[in-house]
Order: C-alpha cells, then sequence, then structure tokens
C-alpha cells in the first residue's frame, strides 16, 4: 500500500477522528440510494481501523512504560562494577523491548499484503446443475447432469531483477479440481451448454487436480505509478503455461462461466474455443509466451495497448512435442477511462494463425487463421454492454462465422444493489464447407446443414452473501448444427459459487 501523502494527513485524522467518534453517520452524510453494501464495507473497514488503533495505543504505552526501566538499568550498568551488569533472568531488559516493538511493527503487515506486495490466495468452488428435455439431447431422452470445479490461484510477487533492467518478477500458479459431466447435446455448433465440467478421462468416477497454470511474467514500468496508485505505462513479458484468453479476446461482461454467462458461444470467441483454432490441451491451456506494450493513457482519458503471443498448440499443448507450427495471436485494445483511472469500457480486435488444427475430417493437418472483435462497455450505473465478432479466413470448420451480443444489468432499480442480470443472443454461421460435405454425406450428422444456429441465454445472478452467489439460467436453441428441422429446446440451469 502506497503511504499517504503528506497533504493528506492532516484530512485523514480528521475523517479517522470523526469514525472514531460517531461511525459512518459521523463522517459522512450517505446521500439517498447509496449502496447498503458499499455502507456495511465502510463500517466493516472503520470497525478495523478502530481496532487497530485501539491495539496500537495499547502497544505503544507498555513500550512507554518499559522504556524508563530499560534506560534506568542501562544507567545503572554503565556506572556499576562489572559483576552487577548482568540482567537478571526474565527480566524487563532489551531484548524484551525489542520484541515489543516487533510486535507493533507487525501490526501494519495486513495493510502491506493487501497492497499486492506479499503472496496472494484466491479461489472458488463452482456447482452446476442442469436439465435438457429429450429434443435437444443425444439420446432423445431428458438429462440431467450435477458437476461442480474448484479453483485456487496463487499470486507471488518476487521483487525485481537488476540484471534485466530492474524488471518486477511476479509468479502464478493456477490448481484446478472437479468431478462430473455436462449434459450431451444433439449435433450443435454450441460445443457446451455448461462450460463449467472438469474431469478426468476416465469420467466421472475419478477426480483430480491438475497445474492448469503456471507462469511468471516481468515488467518494466516506463514510469511511476498511474492515477490511484494503478499500474502506469509497462512492458510485460510472460512465460509459462497460460490461460490464453486471461490474455486475450478478454470481456468484462462475457468471460467468466462461474459467474456469468454458462454456454461456450458467450464465454469465449466461439472460432477459437468451439471452434478450436486454439488447438489447446484437453482443459484448454498451453504453454507459451507473450510481450505487451500498455500505454494507460492518464494524460488523455484513455489508453490503448498492443500484445503479441506464441503458444503451444496440437501435441505442443500438452507438451507432446515441440511448438514447431504454434498458434501465433495479436491484439490492439483501446480502453476509455474513468475519472479513477479504471476503464469504463474496452475494444479488442485480434488476429490468429495455427498450424496445428485440422480439416473437416479432423484427420489431415490444416492452418487455419482468422480475426475477432471483443467489445465491452459501461452505460451508466447499471447497464454493461458486450458484442464479439469471430470469422475465419483460412481453414474448414463446422461453422466460419459468429456473432454474440448482450448485456448484464445490475439490481439497484429493484433494491438489490449486489445482484445482477444478463441476457445475451447469438448466431453461429455453417460454413459453406460443412454444407457441401453434409449435403454429399448425410451419414455424418444425420442431415444437411446450413444457415445460423441461434442461441440465447439468460441468467439472474443472487448474491447471498459476500462469498455466496445462486444463480438460475435458461438457455434456448434453435437450428441446432444448422438443421432447419431440428426442434427447438431448452437448456434449464442452477448454479452455486463459493468464492473467496
Amino acid at each position: 500500500m502506497t503511504p499517504c501523502p503528506s497533504y493528506h494527513r492532516p484530512a485523514l485524522r480528521a475523517l479517522v477522528a470523526a469514525l472514531a467518534a460517531g461511525g459512518l453517520s459521523a463522517a459522512v452524510a450517505a446521500p439517498a440510494g447509496t449502496d447498503p453494501a458499499i455502507l456495511e464495507r465502510l463500517d466493516k473497514l472503520m470497525q478495523r481501523v478502530q481496532a487497530l488503533e485501539q491495539r496500537n495505543g495499547e502497544l505503544e504505552r507498555q513500550v512507554q512504560a518499559l522504556r524508563a526501566p530499560a534506560t534506568a538499568t542501562a544507567t545503572a550498568t554503565a556506572t556499576a562494577p562489572p559483576s552487577a551488569a548482568a540482567a537478571p533472568a526474565g527480566g524487563w531488559g532489551e531484548p524484551r523491548l525489542a520484541a515489543l516493538e516487533q510486535q507493533v511493527k507487525a501490526l501494519a503487515r495486513p495493510l502491506e499484503a493487501e497492497s499486492g506486495e506479499e503472496l496472494t490466495v484466491e479461489g472458488g468452488l463452482v456447482a452446476v446443475a442442469q436439465q435438457v428435455g429429450g429434443r435437444g439431447s443425444d439420446t432423445g431422452r431428458d438429462q440431467g447432469r450435477l458437476n461442480y470445479r474448484g479453483d485456487v490461484e496463487v499470486t507471488l510477487p518476487l521483487g525485481t531483477v537488476p540484471a534485466l533492467g530492474e524488471a518486477r518478477f511476479t509468479g502464478f500458479g493456477h490448481l484446478r479440481f472437479g468431478q462430473g459431466s455436462g449434459v450431451s447435446l444433439r449435433p450443435t455448433h454450441t460445443a457446451t451448454v455448461n462450460s463449467v465440467p472438469f474431469e478426468a478421462g476416465s469420467g466421472s468416477d475419478e477426480t483430480y487436480a491438475i497445474v492448469a497454470q503456471a507462469w511468471g511474467q516481468l515488467s518494466w514500468q516506463l514510469g511511476g505509478l498511474g492515477f490511484n496508485d494503478l499500474p502506469g505505462n509497462r512492458v510485460e513479458l510472460t512465460l509459462g503455461k497460460i490461460d490464453i484468453f486471461g490474455f486475450f479476446d478478454q470481456n468484462e461482461v462475457a468471460g467468466d462461466e462461474g459467474a456469468q454467462f454458462l454456454n461456450n458461444v458467450f464465454v469465449h470467441n466461439p472460432l477459437l474455443d468451439s471452434g478450436g483454432d486454439i488447438a489447446a490441451d484437453a482443459y484448454g491451456f498451453a504453454p507459451g509466451a507473450r510481450l505487451a506494450y500498455v500505454d494507460e493513457g492518464e494524460d488523455r482519458g484513455w489508453g490503448w495497448g498492443a500484445s503479441l503471443g506464441v503458444f503451444g498448440a496440437g501435441t505442443a499443448a500438452n507438451f507432446g512435442t515441440g511448438p514447431r507450427r504454434p498458434l501465433v495471436i495479436g491484439q490492439l485494445e483501446f480502453s476509455p477511462k474513468q475519472i479513477n483511472g479504471e476503464p469504463r469500457g474496452n475494444y479488442r480486435v485480434y488476429a490468429w494463425t495455427n498450424g496445428e488444427t485440422t480439416d473437416l475430417a479432423g484427420e489431415a493437418r490444416q492452418r487455419h487463421s482468422g480475426y475477432g472483435l471483443s467489445i465491452d462497455q459501461k452505460i451508466g450505473r447499471e447497464w454493461n454492454v458486450f458484442g464479439r465478432w469471430g470469422q475465419r479466413t483460412a481453414g474448414d470448420g463446422a461453422f466460419d462465422r459468429a456473432l454474440t451480443a448482450g448485456f448484464e444489468h445490475g439490481g439497484r432499480a429493484w433494491g438489490r444493489g449486489t445482484d445482477a442480470a444478463g441476457l445475451a443472443v447469438g448466431w453461429v454461421r455453417t460454413s459453406g464447407e460443412w454444407a457441401a460435405a453434409t449435403r454429399l454425406d448425410t451419414s455424418l450428422v444425420g442431415f444437411a446443414a446450413r444457415g445460423n444456429e441461434q442461441i440465447v441465454e439468460a441468467y439472474y445472478r443472487w448474491k447471498l452473501s459476500e462469498h455466496l452467489e445462486l444463480t438460475p439460467d435458461l438457455q434456448w436453441i434453435r437450428r441446432a448444427g444448422g438443421d432447419a428441422d431440428a426442434p427447438d429446446f431448452l437448456a434449464v440451469g442452477l448454479r452455486a459459487a463459493v468464492g473467496f
């Protein structure tokens, strides 16, 4: 945590005094409509400040009380004969005083940890129960599935590297575990209506954990910290086993299946994920490197960045071979900023090429290339809208274009400021190559595919507490897999999420 500037300290002392004297209402008059959750957090923070101040005062009084005997002992020792110089065993001498001073200094450590300068651990557990009718299942009968997934992430700042221009070095580790599969659908372009499941190849009888990510990042600051202590302009180099979507195709509204949309076409660009153009390992991760330049643009109210990534694909994604024909992806992004320096929106354009992807039959190696857009934008206090576009420009797949769009709306309008409702729609277009192949050989999927598969998803995220959320979810799919005769079907689910 950056120390408070000296010109802010009188105001801060006055605020703390007001808080200590009369709580939140004595320090600031909350305007009508203030989020109760924010007031509750402020009250907790004030209680913590008061407790720390009280404890600090008690320890300082103990230190002052002990300094007088210690000083007298030191004076007596200087004038006493050598035989009298030794302090009695267990007496209140300098070692005991030094230990107490260390205890006083330790009070600041929790605040230092919050600054990101010490190890941080985050985790969560997500469970999904989902049901699909016989019109949408692969067996023609109703299907229900229950699954869970857990994630633990550790971030460890490792200081600076003088040999590399005083670059800041940060390590990151991600452990993932889970059990249970999702419902099995009739042929669709949608990879899955539930992106949460994680299990071993042997199925639901086995649960285990993997090291999903393990990477290090070097960051060269090109100036001081930005506004509100946010990172300033910088160059970043990331190396290791990485979740590609943590650095490319990001989206604040549609990018987290643990809190937002469940259908895979809304979580990431469908061409990259459902379409397989990243060719990552079985769990969606790959070894690689990313180089990025970030300009926060504080003097003009908007920032921009450029990044380039090279990742193992195919057998190289699971360390089976070297990265002979890697996935190469580049991204440009533009971010309008709020007055506090945080982004109010993000506009990203990216392009990729991958030499380890395959043809329609999945047998011969064939290079796939394409481009995409990912946009999210806040509108007012409650609206947060998004849109994505993806198009394959080289290579064959079941679909070659995808458009998704939607929004999330906060719950203040109905008195639930920490809740949110989301709605998204998507169109995934059958490619000409797949349409021709299925027309010539209907045994491939049982029909001649053409046109757009259409998907709609809605959810309501109900926040029960700071750490617990429940989210009912409803999905509707039309023309599954580009089959004009396929019946529409629904997928109904309930997601529970616990985070810390």
